[in-house]
């Protein structure tokens, strides 16, 4: 009789397997909480003008051409809510239109809205009712940082009355179901990802929203925001529009002085690369590829600015050792308890400027973008009426760094698909009492840092092909061992059989 022993090798292969496919799964940042917070905005706007889809070379639009089609000033003021709630725009979808809120998410790239009734939203897209949509039948399912969504993909008309003219067909997610996504309080009914084709599911060759904008309508490549939702308590009765998402160019009276770029380091989420930080006028002095590990992007669905746990900590400890008060709780830093001061006392004194340096596309250079204690120690809620409370606008990270609402609140960004670039200006409604919450400097030698620090971590496709071929050649070893501990067993046995264990790696972990 033979004797066939147990061999590590196997669990050692399936294992390094099952890891390898693991580690292809991406999650999509999205992280809004439910509190409210008023705000207020310093804009101030000049006259209406018409502004042309000419190019001026470098992916914008120019306001000197008479013969254009596009109306900036018309978008501007098109989102509404917070930073806490998201900021989100009127859409009209189906035929006839039915009116619903959309979320404005740059961290996302699917066009997803509500279709069937949620206890937390007070009207959905029903597809019944709208003569043109069409399903095709093919299921999707989408998972942010917080909470998820399933549903079908179709395809319908949507038109946006502070937008571009024009009706366009897009594709639209249906969600069916969902599970930590619609929060209580929000005023919002879907989501409009602005990312690119390769975070659309349940593959890229769904075209994102504003792909298809710019391919139906003609626009320029290009789209900026500003988020208005800074500085302000959240006792103040006052609750302007929330900002604007302007569609083909940047309109200059939302910011003041010049805009700064920085390379979109990869095209899927809006990638950049981080430099350096600084609490006050201190260096972390971190090597600069802990600030993109694994990644740093632009997200406007995400409220906080959220660090990689290293970062994160040297954050705090920077903030503590400068901070003018003593002895503060931990419980502030890590989110899980707020800071209160007597009504009318604002704390901002007391905590120092947040500074983030990008690279500049003359890669040589940086610029660094510049945040006051008004925007990261945030304005919740009042207790009796006799004190203000406050939350920490920073998180700790385990997907990479975000530039979230935190950050994005003190500036105008240019999302310049065209030119594979973003650009930061000093928002006009990042000022509270007189004080701009916000500054821009710039440029500064890089060549203190590595040449490139962004990490550059393999991006969702190429970990697919990766996977499956891991997979393929898990199973052929897998084979080639069970042949050499099977065989020849059979030549002293035959009556034994050969049990085929590479299922084991048959099957994807998404």
């Amino acid at each position: 009789m033979a004797y066939c022993a147990y061999n590590p090798i196997l669990t050692f292969v399936c294992c390094v397997c099952l890891i390898g496919v693991a580690k292809s799964y991406v999650s999509i940042p999205l992280k809004i909480y439910p509190g409210k917070y008023n705000v207020s905005s310093a804009m101030r706007l000049s006259v209406t003008r018409l502004v042309a889809l000419a190019a001026d070379g470098k992916g914008l639009s120019l306001a000197s051409d008479p013969s254009g089609q596009v109306n900036f000033m018309d978008m501007v003021g098109n989102l509404q809510g917070d930073s806490g709630r998201g900021y989100y725009m009127e859409m009209m979808i189906g035929t006839p239109g039915q009116q619903l809120n959309i979320l404005v998410d740059t961290g996302s790239s699917n066009f997803a809205v509500a279709a069937a009734s949620h206890p937390f939203i007070t009207r959905y897209f029903n597809t019944t009712l709208s003569s043109s949509f069409r399903s095709d039948g093919q299921s999707v399912a989408v998972r942010y940082t917080q909470g998820n969504w399933m549903g079908e993909l179709g395809v319908d008309l949507i038109s946006i009355p502070n937008g571009p003219n024009g009706t366009i067909s897009v594709n639209i997610a249906t969600i069916l179901s969902s599970e930590g996504f619609f929060l209580r309080g929000i005023n919002w009914q879907g989501i409009l990802g602005l990312a690119y084709p390769m975070l659309a599911r349940p593959d890229s060759s769904v075209e994102p929203f504003f792909n298809s904008v710019v391919r139906q309508l003609g626009l320029p490549d290009v789209f900026s925001l500003q988020m208005c939702g800074t500085g302000m308590s959240a006792s103040t009765v006052v609750d302007p529009p929330g900002g604007s998402l302007i569609m083909g160019g940047a309109e200059p009276t939302l910011y003041r002085g010049s805009i700064w770029y920085t390379p979109i380091v990869e095209e899927w989420y809006y990638q950049v690369e981080v430099l350096k930080l600084e609490v006050g006028e201190q260096n972390l002095d971190l090597d600069c590829s802990e600030y993109n590990m694994d990644k740093a992007i632009v997200d406007s669905g995400t409220t906080l600015l959220r660090l990689p746990v290293n970062v994160f900590n040297a954050v705090v400890d920077a903030i503590t050792r400068s901070s003018l008060i003593q002895e503060f709780s931990s419980g502030f830093w890590d989110g899980t308890k707020l800071a209160c001061w007597v009504r009318g006392e604002t704390p901002w004194r007391f905590f120092p400027k947040l500074s983030i340096y990008l690279r500049d596309t003359n890669t040589s250079k940086s610029f660094r973008i510049t945040i006051l204690p008004q925007l990261y120690i945030q304005p919740i809620t009042d207790l009796d009426g006799t004190l203000d409370c406050y939350r920490f606008g920073l998180s700790s990270s385990t997907t990479g760094l975000v530039i979230g609402a935190t950050v994005m609140e003190g500036f105008y960004v240019v999302f310049d698909r065209a030119q594979r670039r973003l650009g930061f200006a000093l928002s006009n409604c990042a000022v509270s009492g007189g004080v701009a919450l916000s500054e821009i400097d710039g440029p500064f030698s890089s060549a203190d840092v590595a040449s490139d620090c962004s990490g550059r971590a393999l991006k969702e496709p190429l970990l697919w092909v990766i996977s499956y071929t891991l997979m393929a050649v898990c199973a052929i070893i897998l084979i080639i061992l069970l042949l050499l501990l099977v065989l020849p067993c059979r030549r002293r046995d035959y009556s034994g059989e050969i049990n085929d264990q590479s299922s084991l790696v048959r099957h994807r972990i998404k």
